[in-house]
């Protein structure tokens, strides 16, 4: 198994917010495999951990830790409030609930991550995983198809502008 580089950055850049948005979702989907991946490979390794196991662990402690964050409070200040613009406040309200839900998973999650990034696998976790990838992939779901786009059509130009700025800003890059 293979571990997945963290310093890759997204195929788009803050000057094109939504896009990146959509990059972002495209490394979670990449973290949630590495999260099956990891759970298949201690599994046919007996619940033994190897250091690729370890570094799968870390990789995406990283990830949920620092971008995943990040990403959730782009959305909560830019693509909620377009979508409550737009009459979808009750699809804002449902995915902003989830973010904090997701928050909720991972503190409970991260420290099985933890353990095995030390070494230790509990074999009993594997549901706790399962869910957190399910409740992931249909929020992504439901940002792709229907919250990126009907937001993306109340933001104009100079309040995209200002978005990715911000965005870039909140990280440390402008």
């Amino acid at each position: 198994m293979a571990t997945i580089p963290l310093h890759d950055g997204p195929s788009a850049g803050f000057d094109a917010p939504f896009e990146m948005l959509e990059a972002c979702h495209g490394r979670v989907e990449r973290m949630l495999s590495l999260l099956e991946r990891l759970r298949s490979h201690l599994e046919q390794r007996g619940g033994a951990v190897d250091d690729q196991a370890r570094q799968a662990a870390r990789d995406v402690m990283r990830y949920f830790d620092l971008a995943a964050p990040n990403h959730h409070e782009d959305e909560e200040r830019h693509v909620f409030p377009a979508l409550r613009e737009q009459g979808e406040a009750v699809l804002a309200d449902r995915l902003q609930a989830e973010h904090a839900e997701m928050a909720a998973a991972w503190s409970a999650l991260k420290p099985t991550l933890a353990a095995l990034a030390d070494g230790r696998w509990d074999a009993a976790v594997a549901p706790q995983w399962e869910a957190f990838v399910a409740m992931y992939r249909r929020h992504v779901a439901d940002e792709d198809d229907r919250a990126y786009p009907a937001a993306a059509a109340a933001i104009d130009d100079r309040c995209l502008v200002r978005m990715a700025e911000e965005m870039a800003h909140r990280r440390g890059l402008r």
